[in-house]
């Protein structure tokens, strides 16, 4: 089935409670909303915006099953292949899940998962704490900084990059652009959790 905005942030906080789990999937959601309208897939933007949400649905609880635990708990619920595939492609050569992204939606997850990370921790070092005021610069002093996030895999967003079809200076201007979309109402949900 396919499954709404509302029951898809249900089942997200059933298996996510760390506020830091729960911004990162909404960061996500709205790039990945952001994203499907710049690039023509608009009627199809909840879609891509629930991927989103969804993506790292097993992380909190199942780090080491990531990307194919959640399939289990999404087939359990009934979700749609479509929805449980998208999902589990971010995690493609990092996962035992090993989903290729072929789906131009699902390349910009693979792409944008590591690097909103690297951005959200670069915008939290700023006087704003915003991307409102970041520049592809500020990124970019930090990107080459190898200790700097070090979580957040260069190598992954490089080949994300690559699988666009854009340099990886374009995917980090483009992503700036659509965290600074939903930035407000994130931390609204956030200081409301």
């Amino acid at each position: 089935m396919a499954i709404t905005r509302e029951a898809a942030w249900k089942l997200l906080t059933d298996y996510n409670k760390e506020q830091f789990h729960l911004r990162h999937a909404l960061t996500v959601e709205g790039i990945m909303r952001y994203f499907a309208n710049e690039l023509g897939y608009g009627a199809e933007a909840d879609y891509w915006a629930n991927v989103g949400l969804l993506h790292d649905l097993d992380f909190e609880m199942y780090p080491t099953e990531h990307c194919v635990k959640s399939q289990e708990i999404m087939r359990e619920h009934g979700l749609d292949e479509d929805i449980i595939r998208s999902t589990a492609s971010h995690g493609y050569g990092l996962t035992k899940a090993n989903i290729e992204p072929t789906h131009q939606m699902e390349k910009v997850l693979f792409a944008i998962d590591e690097l909103s990370g690297l951005i959200g921790a670069v915008a939290i070092m700023r006087p704003s704490k915003s991307v409102q005021d970041l520049e592809l610069k500020s990124v970019k002093k930090k990107y080459k900084d190898k200790k700097f996030a070090a979580g957040c895999s260069r190598d992954v967003i490089n080949l994300g990059a690559e699988r666009l079809g854009w340099t990886t200076d374009e995917l980090i201007e483009k992503t700036i652009l659509a965290m600074r979309v939903d930035e407000e109402a994130i931390n609204e949900t956030c200081n409301n959790l």
